[in-house]
């Protein structure tokens, strides 16, 4: 029982709290967290109090870049390590409380824009890149020098794309180099024309092109990789890229490439699935996770009003980093949509898998607004904050008497017919209708209800008045290992 429902009471003591990874020498500390630019960075806005915020693996080399910074701004340097939700988002709260200025994020970033305003600067790392082999793959896939191609990579990688680029577009007419979305200085004018954002990344397209046109080759992964352990940031840029477009990853080590074609298929097959499990949800678990990436509240809002326009309950969960365990707690729920940055929404689930299935809040979109574009024409957003008003991808709902809300719906699940919703939108006055019990007692309609309903163990009855009225006795007195009435053994 103990080893099916729990954690035996030994793990808590024997679990590590993460693993450092490999600690860099100290010579090198210069060249990989790039102390020269952050230093810069402190001294140009005069700050006495920064955060530097470093992931798991990073952790042990954490104490030694502060003691260096501190060294050479003769500013106050906290340490970040413990983020609730994902490492990859500015920790903007946990920076307020050490009333830092100014915040440094080291490792992999997915580059949202933060709750609230706050100076920072980032580090990815710099991967060492085999410039020749991967030019070598480039050409072996791509044999027309007219075709339009855009370089992407790995954060850690993007140092090399411009040299990359450089060995290639002499024969290459169509090439095109992606950059991260790095937040501008403060004070500095963005750039004309502008270039388009998507996927935390820059794309300086000339006037008249679209991004759709262009095919990909990526580098960074490895060659071991699989569908389980895929990067979230190769899988946003995967299910987000054009399905007609030729998709090449390369090992950055070896020039090792690999055709994604087949991977991305596969992956929009599970989310296709996962519409079609929202569909047939009555109970939705929106888990919330993130509290510091800009619109999460508005997003949160839009999720609730998605839900009830459907005829489904929601109920929003804050949990923290969500696992197994955790949501198992939650039977009730048919679904969960996790409410989070573009990474965590896709970042790989554990070994054990979920009780229920976990979305993303597309998927949800998808389910819910019968006027979402069909599968196969609309675009996978992997950030909430496009599907909210203002974005030009923003579907907004049908009128409550639209016949859109009526169009017969088969379940490729279960092959049911799916009843139109119950509830319309908020500005419905049905949506707060009262059905009647057999017991001549007026209930509001619930899902949840329903499953309570059917549960073989509900709970403590309270009977009333179905048991005789007694007056109050005095109890037993003492500790359960021995109360006063018991004799001494």
């Amino acid at each position: 029982m103990e080893s099916t429902f729990s954690s035996p009471a030994e793990a808590a003591l024997l679990r590590e709290a993460g693993a450092a990874g490999v600690l860099t020498p100290l010579a090198d500390l210069d060249r990989v967290y790039e102390l020269e630019r952050v230093a810069g960075f402190v001294r140009d806005l005069e700050c006495q109090r920064v955060a530097l915020q470093f992931p798991d693996q990073l952790l042990g080399d954490a104490g030694a870049v502060a003691a260096r910074l501190e060294e050479t701004t003769g500013s106050k340097m906290f340490i970040l390590g413990d983020t609730a939700y994902g490492s990859c988002c500015v920790d903007v709260l946990g920076a307020e409380q050490a009333g830092a200025q100014a915040l440094v994020h080291f490792g992999p970033a997915c580059l949202s824009p933060p709750a609230r305003p706050l100076p920072a600067a980032f580090v990815l790392g710099q991967r060492s890149v085999h410039l020749e082999l991967c030019a070598k793959a480039f050409e072996a896939q791509n044999p027309d020098p007219k075709a339009p191609v855009v370089l992407l990579s790995e954060p850690a990688c993007a140092h090399a794309l411009e040299a990359l680029a450089t060995l290639l577009r002499p024969r290459y007419l169509d090439l095109l180099v992606s950059s991260p979305a790095l937040p501008l200085p403060v004070g500095s004018c963005s750039p004309e024309p502008e270039p388009l954002e998507r996927f935390g990344r820059r794309f300086p397209l000339a006037p008249g092109r679209c991004l759709e046109e262009y095919g990909a080759f990526y580098v960074g992964g490895s060659e071991a990789s699989t569908d389980l352990d895929l990067d979230p940031d190769l899988s946003r840029l995967l299910l987000g890229w054009a399905p007609g477009q030729p998709f090449f990853t390369c090992c950055p080590d070896t020039g090792q490439t690999q055709d994604e074609g087949v991977r991305a298929g596969r992956l929009r097959a599970r989310r296709h699935y996962l519409v079609e499990r929202a569909r047939d949800a009555r109970v939705v678990g929106l888990l919330a996770g993130t509290l510091g990436v800009a619109r999460h509240r508005e997003a949160l809002s839009h999720l609730r009003n998605l839900a009830q326009a459907a005829g489904k309950r929601s109920y929003v969960l804050a949990l923290g980093r969500p696992t197994p365990p955790k949501l198992a707690n939650f039977p009730e729920m048919d679904v969960f949509v996790l409410l989070a940055c573009p990474l965590g929404a896709l970042a790989p689930q554990p070994s054990g898998g979920f009780f229920r299935p976990v979305l993303a809040p597309c998927e949800l979109e998808a389910a819910c607004n019968p006027a979402w574009p069909p599968s196969g024409l609309a675009p996978y957003l992997t950030h909430y904050a496009d599907l909210l008003p203002g974005s030009p991808f923003h579907v907004p709902l049908p009128p409550p008497d639209s016949e859109l809300w009526d169009t017969p719906d088969v379940s490729l699940i279960t092959g049911e017919l799916r009843p139109p919703p119950v509830w319309k939108p908020s500005n419905d006055p049905g949506c707060l209708a009262l059905t009647l019990r057999p017991q001549l007692e007026l209930a509001e309609s619930s899902p949840a209800a329903s499953f309570l309903s059917s549960r073989s163990w509900q709970g403590l009855q309270p009977r009333l008045g179905q048991t005789p009225v007694t007056g109050a006795v005095s109890g037993r007195r003492g500790i359960a290992i021995a109360y006063e009435d018991e004799g001494g053994s």
